[in-house]
């Protein structure tokens, strides 16, 4: 069920890496991977972030959860502005926010077993121990769809899907408020994946989790998302029901990647979009819509300006002068599919 409070409030939200070179190692540049975000997530939705590989979709994910610190802006959780908190006050707000990472192998111990990697939240938070931690982590096993007498076996020993649900198991250990997926089932077989999706789904309506679900895979996140957001180079340039765009995306990137999804079905096939050239550098963004090097709609205006997002009656937010007053820009470009 979805409430209309906000449990997540991003405003402004901008992390950059710094480069160095040289021989005394000076910062020469700065990659801005997170590039001015806003929006926010309702307790109990599920909000897709969709991209291509390196929009910053990953680092965001970290970002909201602090595992990476932001460079500027703020991160509102529970109504708590957890930016300005340090890792010691930040440490009782693990127990409600926790991750569930794209590797199921790296992010498990390989020296421990299943049951203490699923236990150890446990101990970290001084919720259960002994007989009591053991019960947990059975029960938990079960829920996850593995079966409790597996708990003595090393991750080495786990099909991919099996490892995922360890760490989904892991992420539940401590009843979380927010679950940040991020790509969960990228590395997985797609008939594992379609379990790994209405597992999420199942658990989600048992708890009243809220998911950030990253992914590029447009069709998992058309399946399990409410909204979705699209990111380019850093920046939100759609957000939207899930329905909404879908039905009709309205800009030119999401129309893009859109049109590049596979379909069996001849009535959800849409007209291919071809984008020009390559991502820019976001050591050197360019000037500007970032997307303007791209875009088949590109007018001098985008050149010069960088538009906001900016949400319609509907919900529907796009950042893109085509939808804006004075906007430029002719029909897009299309090729048969």
């Amino acid at each position: 069920m979805i409430h209309e409070t906000p449990l997540l409030e991003v405003r402004e939200l901008r992390t950059s890496f710094s480069v160095r070179g040289g021989v005394l190692g000076r910062e020469v540049a700065r990659v801005r991977a997170v590039d001015g975000v806003s929006f926010e997530v309702k307790a109990g939705e599920t909000l897709g972030l969709v991209g291509e590989s390196g929009c910053g979709k990953s680092t965001l994910g970290r970002t909201l959860l602090r595992l990476v610190d932001p460079s500027s802006g703020s991160i509102r959780f529970d109504g708590r502005n957890i930016t300005e908190l340090s890792q010691r006050e930040l440490r009782p707000l693990r127990r409600q926010m926790q991750m569930i990472f794209q590797d199921p192998y790296s992010s498990l111990n390989p020296r421990m077993r299943v049951g203490e990697i699923i236990g150890e939240p446990f101990a970290i938070h001084g919720l259960a121990s002994g007989a009591e931690r053991q019960r947990q982590v059975a029960a938990l096993m079960e829920r996850c769809g593995l079966r409790p007498d597996m708990a003595d076996r090393y991750p080495h020993e786990f099909s991919g899907g099996q490892r995922q649900r360890i760490g989904i198991a892991r992420a539940l250990a401590v009843e979380p408020k927010l679950v940040v997926a991020d790509e969960p089932i990228s590395a997985l077989d797609v008939s594992i994946q379609a379990q790994i999706l209405n597992l999420l789904l199942d658990l989600q309506e048992e708890r009243g989790l809220t998911y950030v679900f990253i992914s590029h895979d447009l069709n998992a996140v058309e399946f399990i998302a409410d909204r979705v957001a699209v990111m380019y180079l850093g920046r939100l340039v759609e957000l939207a029901p899930s329905r909404s765009l879908y039905a009709d995306p309205r800009h030119p990137y999401t129309r893009a990647l859109l049109s590049a999804v596979p379909s069996i079905d001849p009535s959800k096939r849409r007209d291919r979009v071809v984008l020009e050239g390559d991502v820019p550098s976001p050591i050197a963004p360019p000037p500007g819509c970032s997307f303007h090097p791209r875009c088949p709609d590109a007018g001098e205006r985008c050149t010069r300006e960088c538009p906001e997002l900016s949400q319609a009656d509907d919900g529907h937010g796009v950042a893109c002068f085509l939808h804006t007053p004075g906007g430029t820009g002719a029909k897009l470009r299309v090729v048969a599919a």
